[in-house]
């Protein structure tokens, strides 16, 4: 594995305040956030973010409007189809992660990312994609970074990503990495690195200091250090895509 599968770490984090301004929508009934860039409802670039498993809530809907504002079509699919953790289930208790996983596997979740890529390219009329993986979902932007699929790959303190995934992209990809993280470790990182360059594509690496896995998506807002590290890593993803997109 070029990552370790999600483990409790996943499951942890801050719910962050604010008041998206996308949409929901049925795209080939998978319920999927739609964001558009103001003033342009024909955007021709366009960004899917496959998310953590706590799927479309608050914190991930919030960085879709910032892609947004940055000018790009933002669409998040519904990965579980109704089944993401939600946050005071963890915190009752009442998560069994491993159960979970298994009722989420790449035959059920490849088919969702199909789908989406259809929907954006042939119903949004996007002409390039992007994709941005946050922990569960860099497994799948890793795996359809290939094929003319996606054209440029993001991902934040990614799980679940194999060797072989990872080897055969054909397109750019950048990876933010926290410094603290049992399931992208040092080890792995330093073995991804040596796998991206076998690949022969345009990658960067970003390590960011003194946070944990998770942090470009629940990090603690109010300790300036941990919000600065997030809006880097979203500054890192922004750049990559405005050079390669």
């Amino acid at each position: 594995m070029a990552s370790n599968p999600p483990g409790p770490c996943c499951t942890t984090g801050f719910k962050h305040e604010g008041t998206p301004v996308g949409e929901l929508k049925s795209a080939g009934g998978v319920d999927t956030y739609v964001v558009y860039p103001k003033n342009n409802k024909t955007p021709e670039k366009a960004v899917v973010i496959l998310t953590d498993i706590f799927g479309i809530f608050v914190n991930s809907q919030l960085i879709a409007d910032e892609f947004a504002e940055n000018g790009y079509l933002v669409v998040i699919p519904d990965l579980f189809k109704g089944d993401a953790l939600t946050h005071s289930a963890v915190e009752a208790g009442k998560v069994d992660l491993p159960a979970w996983l298994g009722n989420h596997q790449t035959s059920h979740v490849d088919p969702i990312v199909e789908s989406t890529l259809k929907y954006v390219k042939e119903e949004l009329g996007a002409k390039k994609v992007a994709g941005v993986g946050y922990c569960f979902g860099a497994k799948y932007v890793t795996r359809y970074l290939k094929g003319g699929n996606f054209d440029v790959g993001y991902l934040a303190h990614p799980s679940f990503v194999t060797h072989e995934e990872l080897g055969a992209i054909t397109g750019p990809l950048s990876i933010a990495a926290s410094e603290i993280d049992n399931i992208f470790t040092t080890q792995l990182r330093h073995e991804s690195e040596a796998t991206l360059i076998k690949a022969g594509q345009p990658w960067q690496i970003n390590l960011y200091g003194g946070v944990t896995h998770g942090f470009a998506v629940r990090t603690d807002l109010s300790n300036k250090s941990f919000k600065f590290a997030k809006e880097q890593a979203f500054a890192q993803a922004v750049n990559w895509f405005n050079q390669y997109l």
